[in-house]
């Protein structure tokens, strides 16, 4: 109904793939863990809708994923990205929804970075884990820019799945794949209940895969003038400019930063007077400073958000605050940790997406490291 195949527990897809368990839905699919009668193990199968429009976007998303199959096999890369396994058609009961379903790998992966964040409230993770994951966000970002030249597009912590080796992370998260809609997890360790934190040496054993390609596109041809989820949207974005692989590294930042923090960078909520995407430049401009004109009047839209060169159309009284000042008086962090960490980060977020840190060049900065 409703575009939906009417999935069932214990329907076989492909007389190889067995529904075991309904994981999670969206606009455009129904995620089922299932089990790969051949190889023995699990899988994630993406159902996708059957809807007027949603087929050629399907077709897009796969293809996507094989090109990122294809260069994984080639290069020996790209190990923090979920790949595709297999895809394949099937026709509905009604003979009419012809389906695409995608088989994801799923061994050992566990459920969101967003589940886990769940567990750590206000002062966000802990810092060795923030950059231990970053690095392996950012080793896949440059392997989807660089050598598969595909845009994420939906870079945030629901789309970074936990991943553990040795089977680590079914120890110490028990019910690793049933998250859902749930926004954190019990976490379990050998002594019991850890009181829904992890003991670093455990947490640190966790490792990340960036998912969800259902937003992609190529660098060389966009689908959507508007991609990723707002929190995470990129200046050009919210603007209507042309955007590019620069548009993930702003969420990348804004995923840094939430992490390390427990906060959103940008949470824009929406007023009598102005819109929600009113209230994120404004929210942007508190924060980063004043937006040069050839880039806030650089499309033929710009009055939608500005009267003038630096002055914002429904919103006039912003509060300026730095990232210094955030980390320090807010989050209680001390100068020592802030400078390196803002170093990092403001990179990442500078206005015009030409000047804007690379993913090789984030990979290469010495808060990383430390």
């Amino acid at each position: 109904t409703g575009g939906h195949h009417p999935v069932r527990e214990g329907e076989v897809f492909n007389t190889r793939y067995q529904a075991l368990r309904k994981l999670g839905c969206g606009a455009f699919a129904t995620v089922w863990l299932c089990q790969d009668t051949r190889r023995k193990k699990h899988v994630a199968v993406k159902v996708l809708k059957s809807r007027e429009g949603f087929a050629e976007a399907a077709q897009d998303e796969v293809a996507l994923l094989r090109c990122v199959s294809s260069m994984k096999k080639k290069d020996q890369a790209g190990e923090n990205i979920v790949c595709l396994l297999d895809d394949f058609r099937m026709i509905g009961e009604n003979g009419l929804h012809i389906l695409l379903l995608r088989v994801l790998q799923l061994w050992a992966l566990g459920p969101s970075l967003r589940c886990l964040m769940g567990n750590y409230a206000a002062q966000g993770l802990p810092l060795p884990f923030v950059k231990k994951s970053l690095q392996q966000v950012l080793a896949g970002l440059h392997f989807l820019h660089k050598r598969c030249r595909i845009i994420h597009a939906d870079i945030k912590p629901e789309n970074v799945l936990l991943y553990g080796r040795d089977k680590s992370l079914q120890r110490l998260l028990p019910d690793t794949l049933d998250c859902g809609q749930r926004t954190d997890l019990k976490l379990k360790g050998p002594g019991g209940d850890l009181g829904n934190r992890l003991e670093e040496s455990d947490l640190m054993s966790i490792e990340v895969k960036i998912a969800d390609l259902g937003s992609a596109c190529w660098t060389y041809k966009p689908f959507s003038k508007e991609i990723q989820t707002q929190p995470y949207r990129a200046l050009e974005v919210l603007l209507g400019l042309d955007y590019g692989t620069p548009a993930d590294i702003w969420s990348m930042g804004c995923l840094a930063f939430e992490m390390a923090t427990g906060e959103r960078l940008f949470d824009p909520q929406p007023g009598k007077y102005f819109s929600r995407d009113d209230d994120h430049v404004a929210r942007i401009i508190e924060l980063l400073g004043r937006i040069p004109p050839q880039i806030a009047f650089s499309w033929n839209k710009s009055t939608k958000f500005f009267s003038r060169p630096g002055a914002l159309l429904r919103i006039s009284r912003l509060s300026p605050r730095s990232l210094h000042s955030i980390l320090l008086d807010r989050h209680n962090w001390t100068k020592h940790q802030v400078t390196p960490f803002t170093s990092f980060l403001l990179p990442a977020l500078q206005y015009a997406p030409e000047r804007r840190a690379t993913a090789a060049q984030c990979l290469q900065h010495a808060w990383l490291g430390a």
